[in-house]
């Protein structure tokens, strides 16, 4: 028994081993068709200023304009339109980015996501040439950004409830690409000068990531640093380590075009040890725990890999070592590969329109666990969009 279960086993690699991988432009040719077809369907139930945010228990959970995810869907519209081409696709990333007029409107109350809402979609249309009267708009936005910066703590504040006092979370690492690509330079010394405080701050020994800092508003001191959307304050929190990867490398290449030559350097260095911390620690097929410190058997958090293909996919390209620069590229390849697969991208028809399952909100709170997520969605067409323009 114990050699015929060892002949299969050895027959089934073989198999395995005959079979060519999929190459990244037919993974790519497959995954923009299904989503062509499911945002088809996702859009069709909404109503005009609504948003998807996720599937729970076979019923749709959408969301108004001033949910802070309410820019990855025009986002993975524009994406979408400028792989497939498809004019209808086109037509509905228009429509449902002007559904987030009136962020740039006085009645509109600050948010410090405004970076994610308004880079994500209007940004994406302008970027991918669908538009281009949009800066001025984004100008304002970063406006609003600006008006949350604090010269006594060097940050930009995030979130205005709870019992912190200034708590600046590693997810606001990515609105700092609006302050960069369409603020003042003012306003880009502002950007990075957060991102400067958050490296000082942020960052244990080992380059994990806490999710809160919390400074005190009259001297800039920390008072405080937790998790709080992971397992424990001593945790490395998936999608927290998956923004500091994404925030760094984007700082990196802002930087660098707006001509601050040091800073976009000592931002590559922080990404590069980043990536480097990920590389030893996710899995084989790439698709981390929702928090890395997660007792096993744990959740698998398919948006925090989404963030981290797409931000691998950039870093390769300005790492000077190449053996790194391949690691990276590899790491992205096997993330794509695995969300593409049947274990997480949803056959047509499927989870109310959206692209992925298994993704992780946020776990202490109960909230959308295992679930599709509207903004892994966005970072893993943005992962494969990347990846196939190489």
């Amino acid at each position: 028994m114990k050699h015929s279960i060892i002949i299969a086993v050895s027959s089934l690699l073989l198999l395995s081993c005959s079979v060519p991988r999929e190459s990244m432009k037919s993974l790519g040719d497959r995954v923009f068709t299904l989503a062509d077809s499911q945002f088809k369907i996702l859009d069709s139930k909404l109503d005009a200023d609504r948003f998807p945010r996720t599937v729970e228990n076979g019923r749709l959970l959408d969301a108004p304009i001033s949910w802070w995810c309410s820019g990855f869907f025009p986002g993975s519209l524009a994406y979408t339109y400028a792989y497939t081409q498809d004019p209808e696709m086109l037509q509905l990333a228009v429509k449902n980015t002007q559904k987030l007029d009136s962020l740039f409107c006085g009645r509109y109350k600050t948010s410090h996501d405004v970076g994610f809402m308004t880079v994500c979609s209007y940004g994406k249309l302008y970027e991918l040439g669908i538009c281009d009267t949009i800066p001025a708009m984004l100008g304002l936005a970063a406006d609003k950004l600006a008006s949350r910066f604090s010269p006594v703590t060097g940050t930009t504040r995030s979130w205005d409830f709870g019992k912190w006092k200034w708590p600046v979370i590693i997810d606001n690492m990515m609105n700092l690409e609006l302050l960069m690509e369409y603020g003042t330079p003012e306003q880009q010394k502002m950007a990075m000068s957060h991102a400067d405080r958050t490296i000082e701050n942020h960052f244990r020994g080992d380059f994990t990531t806490w999710h809160v800092v919390d400074y005190s508003r009259k001297d800039g001191s920390v008072r405080r640093k937790q998790t709080h959307q992971g397992l424990n304050d001593d945790s490395a929190w998936a999608r927290g380590q998956a923004w500091a990867l994404y925030g760094y490398t984007m700082m990196s290449r802002e930087a660098s075009k707006k001509g601050y030559p040091e800073a976009a350097e000592r931002y590559l260095s922080q990404a590069r040890s980043v990536a480097l911390m990920l590389l030893d620690r996710l899995p084989s097929d790439g698709i981390p725990a929702w928090d890395f410190d997660a007792p096993e058997p744990a959740l698998r958090d398919a948006s925090a890999a989404a963030v981290m293909a797409s931000a691998f996919v950039e870093l390769s390209g300005l790492l000077p070592e190449r053996g790194l620069s391949r690691r990276c590229l590899k790491m992205a390849r096997t993330q794509i590969s695995t969300l593409a697969s049947s274990l997480y991208l949803a056959e047509p028809g499927e989870i109310g329109g959206f692209l992925l399952k298994h993704s992780v909100g946020n776990m202490p709170g109960g909230g959308e666990v295992d679930v599709p997520l509207t903004y892994a969605d966005y970072y893993f067409l943005e992962a494969v969009y990347r990846y196939n323009r190489i």
